[in-house]
């Protein structure tokens, strides 16, 4: 019984971290909107872009019930083919962010050089709508959409995202007859993907590197010792000679990656070294704990 307590007393706390980040990041993408991109004639993609450009068409006392009316569609989509506990973080991120920009609606604007509102405006944006989805929220509508059909037709979530939001952006060129807060708006965007990227990912950007290796045992000591890096041994067979060996999977940073393939190349020449990207890495304890004690040994 006291097991099961604490257990959810963590997970209470956890959701209670969570939805104050996510409370966070609805106010730093309703402040971005507000202050920066709408009053200079920016929108964002997706959803929110919809709804900037109905603001601009109708004013925008409206702005945050046609947000969630538009979005609604999306939820329900959600709802059907992703999962019950998603829909209800879109909705209470999508809630948050529609009061906040009435809650926003007086502040003043920021007015300057376009440059400077694209990118602090942008930068404002993307932290907010990064901080969100690290959370497990959504503010935008066309995501659920790419996510379903990323599922049925094999297409990513960026290139569905990017192909609504082309359309989205030359719309507002054509409707409003001007091309220069068109593409403004689209660079604001790739700002805003940028730094929800960073948010998401971190700035320690990780790796991951495979080695096959005729000296396994050799290198995995090196590798552990002068590096402090932990590895994993996997058991393979040559598709030619059908030769039984060792491979070794190792997730590096990217600042030590130089260190590591230099490591490598000299225990031995002739590996085989293939690099990939990893966006995340969820450690459990005893890992943790394993790593604390690498980084111990390589400092003494």
């Amino acid at each position: 019984m006291i097991a099961s307590k604490s257990t959810k007393k963590k997970s209470l706390s956890q959701q209670i971290i969570s939805y104050f980040w996510m409370t966070l990041g609805a106010f730093l993408a309703a402040v971005s909107i507000r202050v920066f991109l709408y009053p200079n004639k920016l929108i964002d993609g997706g959803i929110i872009g919809v709804s900037l450009i109905y603001a601009r068409l109708f004013g925008d006392t409206l702005l945050s019930v046609v947000l969630i009316i538009l979005n609604l569609p999306f939820i329900y989509l959600a709802y059907r083919h992703i999962r019950k506990t998603f829909v209800i973080q879109m909705l209470v991120a999508v809630l948050l962010f529609a009061i906040f920009l009435s809650a926003l609606e007086k502040v003043p604007p920021f007015y300057g050089d376009m440059l400077e509102i694209i990118v602090i405006g942008g930068a404002i944006l993307g932290i907010g709508v990064g901080l969100i989805i690290r959370n497990g929220g959504c503010l935008d509508g066309t995501e659920i959409l790419a996510i379903i059909i990323n599922r049925k037709k094999g297409f990513t979530v960026g290139q569905v995202v990017l192909f609504i939001n082309f359309f989205i952006f030359a719309a507002y060129g054509l409707i409003f007859k001007d091309w220069h807060i068109a593409f403004g708006s689209l660079m604001t965007y790739i700002v805003a993907f940028k730094m929800l990227d960073l948010v998401i990912v971190g700035l320690d950007e990780l790796k991951t590197m495979t080695i096959i290796t005729s000296k396994p045992k050799e290198l995995s000591e090196v590798i552990m010792h002068e590096l402090g890096l932990g590895l994993t041994i996997m058991y393979g067979r040559g598709g030619y000679t059908g030769d039984a060996r060792e491979i070794l999977f190792v997730i590096v940073e990217r600042l030590d990656l130089a260190d590591l393939k230099e490591l490598v190349q000299r225990v031995d020449s002739g590996a085989f070294m293939s690099i990939q990207n990893l966006h995340e890495v969820v450690y459990g304890s005893q890992a943790k704990l394993a790593a604390r004690k690498r980084k111990s040994l390589t400092k003494k």
